[in-house]
């Protein structure tokens, strides 16, 4: 059977990695959201140019009618294959301690995302989120999620918590997907997928993805030109600390550079430690471009990393142009989620969804001919 292109929306979309992941997988992009105006300047920027781009709402998803979205994105009768969508995630986030974040507002924004599944009724939905959202004191949403989820008719799988660099991205990122398939689908699928780079032999014979075992690409010279080609501006004693502090990889401590809080607090020893290109990256989280707030040092320079050595590692290509600003696309970085990860998390579930199309065709056909035999 004939199936035109499969499509998806994009819900809390950002900059567009995610979107980004799905149109190199093949599907087309008929809707993206977004409230966060520098990173919906980007996402027009990059993936809003042409008759085929998405429509893209740049406002607070919570003012937004589905019932009216849908229909200005979708004919009647045509399908919706998969919605995307990354509630934002500060409010679960790992570094917040004892009870902070259990009731931050943007937690209820997981549960908006469903007044969205109800209306668009898409054959798979996938969330992705920070692994703080599993911890306890968040337990209310996580099962008002699922809750939701059932509710509106889908089978919803556990919480699988994926690290990027273990699906060939140079980069240790673990983040949660979970998966809803529409009930009324016979869907023959095993989720989460298994890793692809969990050993040697693995990371030989992938065929899937580029053979990234660390993150010495992203620190190749930019094109002449590029607008991201940009870091921060250090003082002469940071530039200095940054001079002592060894290449590949040496830290904080190798510096000299104590300050008087370190005296009674000597966490955090990641931070203005240099990335040791030889090994897998760490998070780029949205301070990604502040040394101050990770091991963000480029590995050989004085400086912090680049936007767009921090997009190299997001698995951004250099045709994507971050705009805002300096910190504004550290942001949108670091929120994104992976490109290639998001494209292989695809790609992987496209077969079902492929079938899904199939099933749902067949289903509208057998119902316009009870139809035309019952008038």
């Amino acid at each position: 059977m004939y199936i035109e292109h499969l499509n998806c929306v994009d819900l809390f979309s950002g900059a567009g990695g995610f979107s980004l992941g799905a149109i190199q997988a093949g599907f087309t992009v008929k809707l993206a959201i977004e409230y966060n105006k520098n990173a919906v300047q980007t996402y027009k920027h990059n993936l809003g140019r042409d008759e085929q781009s998405p429509i893209i709402f740049g406002a607070d998803i919570t003012t937004l009618s589905p019932e009216a979205i849908k229909a200005d994105v979708y004919q009647p009768d045509e399908v919706c294959d998969l919605l995307l969508g990354g509630p934002p995630c500060q409010g679960f986030s790992t570094h917040r301690i004892k009870g902070a974040g259990v009731n931050d507002p943007r937690n209820n924004l997981i549960l908006t995302y469903f007044s969205f599944v109800r209306e668009f009724r898409p054959s798979f939905f996938l969330m992705e989120n920070v692994p703080g959202m599993l911890w306890p004191r968040h337990s209310d949403y996580l099962e008002a999620f699922y809750k939701e989820g059932q509710d509106a008719g889908y089978t919803v799988f556990p919480p699988a918590v994926l690290d990027a660099c273990d699906f060939g991205i140079g980069q240790r990122r673990k983040r949660v997907f979970i998966l809803g398939v529409a009930n009324d689908l016979d869907a023959n699928l095993s989720w989460p997928p298994l890793p692809t780079h969990g050993n040697a032999k693995a990371r030989l014979t992938n065929p899937h993805l580029k053979q990234w075992e660390n993150c010495s690409y992203a620190f190749s010279p930019a094109d002449k030109g590029d607008e991201n080609d940009v870091h921060m501006k250090h003082g002469h004693d940071l530039v200095e600390a940054f001079a002592n502090t060894p290449i590949n990889g040496g830290s904080r401590k190798d510096s000299g550079r104590m300050l008087p809080c370190h005296k009674d607090h000597d966490g955090h020893k990641d931070v203005y430690g240099r990335i040791n290109p030889f090994e897998v990256a760490p998070t780029m989280t949205t301070a990604c471009v502040n040394p101050s707030k990770g091991r963000f040092v480029h590995p050989t320079e004085n400086h912090g990393i680049t936007v767009r050595q921090a997009a190299r590692i997001q698995t951004f290509p250099d045709s994507f142009i971050f705009l805002g600003g300096l910190m504004a696309a550290g942001q949108q970085i670091g929120n994104a989620v992976p490109v290639e990860l998001g494209r292989f998390l695809i790609d992987y579930l496209k077969p079902a969804i492929t079938s899904a199309r199939e099933q749902r065709v067949k289903t509208r056909k057998l119902d316009s001919l009870r139809s035309l035999l019952t008038i």
